[in-house]
């Protein structure tokens, strides 16, 4: 019973100086975390570096991303313009205007073409760069993947040679609680450093796959770009060749425009020299018969706006100064009657034929005489009914509708002269319904 005793106190004794000694400890652990967290020891510091992970930084990919989203948009505005342009042309076509439209037009939509191979060449040369940055953090991230994988596979045959034991071997081997501490905190920052190795393998492994997805869609767009750049620069040929082409036609229309504005200053001037040798042949006549009454026109100022149409048809031209295709004026002394060829033409008053004969663009023109210095024209005839100084009736036909300009369908040349001038002969004649 004594012995028990002795060995209870004993134990107990033992027990006091542990808890002793355990005091000691965590005094001695407290200042010791208290100069590690003031002091780091150097390798610390260089493991706390080693743990650090360079960002991901999207910043130049956005930054590109907007540079292409512009330029898109800018192709899509240039697009829609080109293609406002194409349809005024398809309407120019199919409607009567000055040529002059055709030369802007052809030239506007050359220039819209000429912006979008521009445009497009700028979008080649971002998505080029896209393409070349693309694959240099791809080489980059695969080099590094490479490289962090191999340290992992090592770290991981390293850590099941030494075996399960060894971070409590490790902590064991501590010769005092501030060496415990001190080992303790480096086995935590060397789990971090694995743990941080780990997650940037999983970063760099997410970070090629999405470089890679984004390669292969900018490569796409890379070719697309070109094809479309190639589509655009043989539009842009094609449009400058038809420009060269329209620029000749230009030249072969103006001149065939100023020769035929010649020969109709020559017709004028025929017709104006005949009208005015018939007049001077009148004149003569009414003078020396000096006791007869002169005979008045059969044209009245009643008849203004009464007359009746030499042809039914719509105008033509009209009286007056008009533009040609080539922006030409030209001046009518009369007015252009459309109808079919062989349609009756009539006299539009009683009078007395005085010329039948070709006359310069007019063709086949038969000329009346009403009296009083008035005269009515009738030209671009197929063929003419009547024969020189037959006396006509009002309403009786004098000829048939031809085709003498090949500028315009078939039509009536009428006009109305009073002593000579020409005057606008739709004003005579009553209203169309």
């Amino acid at each position: 019973m004594r012995g028990r005793l002795l060995a209870i106190g004993y134990w107990l004794l033992g027990v006091g100086y542990s808890l002793l000694a355990i005091g000691y400890w965590l005094r001695a652990a407290i200042v010791a975390t208290r100069r590690w967290t003031l002091h780091p020891r150097p390798f610390l510091l260089a493991l706390a570096l080693a743990v650090s992970v360079v960002p991901i930084h999207p910043a130049r990919a956005q930054d590109a991303s907007a540079r292409l989203r512009a330029q898109q948009d800018e192709l899509a505005r240039i697009r829609r313009e080109r293609e406002d342009l194409e349809r005024r042309a398809a309407e120019l076509r199919t409607s009567v205007h000055d040529l002059s439209e055709d030369v802007t037009n052809l030239e506007r939509r050359a220039e819209a073409t000429a912006r979008i191979v521009k445009t497009l060449d700028a979008q080649l040369t971002t998505l080029t760069d896209e393409v070349n940055d693309a694959s240099a953090r791809m080489t980059g991230a695969e080099s590094e993947l490479a490289a962090k994988r191999d340290g992992l596979h090592r770290r991981l045959a390293d850590i099941y040679k030494r075996g399960p034991m060894f971070t409590t071997q490790a902590l064991l081997a501590a010769r005092s609680f501030g060496e415990l501490v001190a080992r303790y905190k480096y086995l935590h920052l060397l789990a971090l450093r694995d743990r941080a190795v780990v997650h940037r393998v999983e970063q760099l492994r997410d970070q090629m796959s999405s470089e890679h997805r984004r390669l292969v869609a900018l490569q796409t767009a890379l070719r697309d770009n070109r094809a479309e750049k190639q589509l655009e620069e043989e539009r842009l040929l094609g449009l400058q060749r038809e420009q060269v082409g329209q620029l000749t036609a230009t030249k072969v229309r103006a001149k065939e425009t100023d020769d035929r504005l010649a020969r109709l200053k020559q017709t004028e001037t025929q017709l104006t020299g005949t009208i005015a040798s018939l007049e001077a042949t009148r004149l003569r006549a009414e003078n020396g018969a000096a006791n007869a009454a002169r005979a008045p026109s059969t044209i009245r100022t009643s008849d203004y706006g009464r007359l009746d149409w030499p042809v039914d048809g719509a105008l033509v031209y009209t009286f007056g100064k008009a533009q040609t295709a080539t922006n030409t004026t030209i001046r009518w002394n009369g007015v252009g009657i459309r109808a079919t060829v062989g349609t009756p033409v009539h006299s539009v008053a009683p009078g007395r034929v005085v010329s039948v004969r070709q006359l310069g663009t007019y063709g086949l023109t038969v000329i009346v005489d009403h009296g009083g210095g008035d005269y009515s024209i009738y030209g671009s005839l197929s063929r003419a009914d009547v024969r020189e100084q037959q006396a006509v009736a009002k309403g009786q036909t004098v000829g048939a509708v031809g085709s003498s300009d090949p500028e315009y369908p078939p039509h009536l040349h009428f006009e109305i002269r009073h002593g000579g001038p020409a005057v606008d002969p739709a004003t005579w004649l009553r209203q169309q319904q």
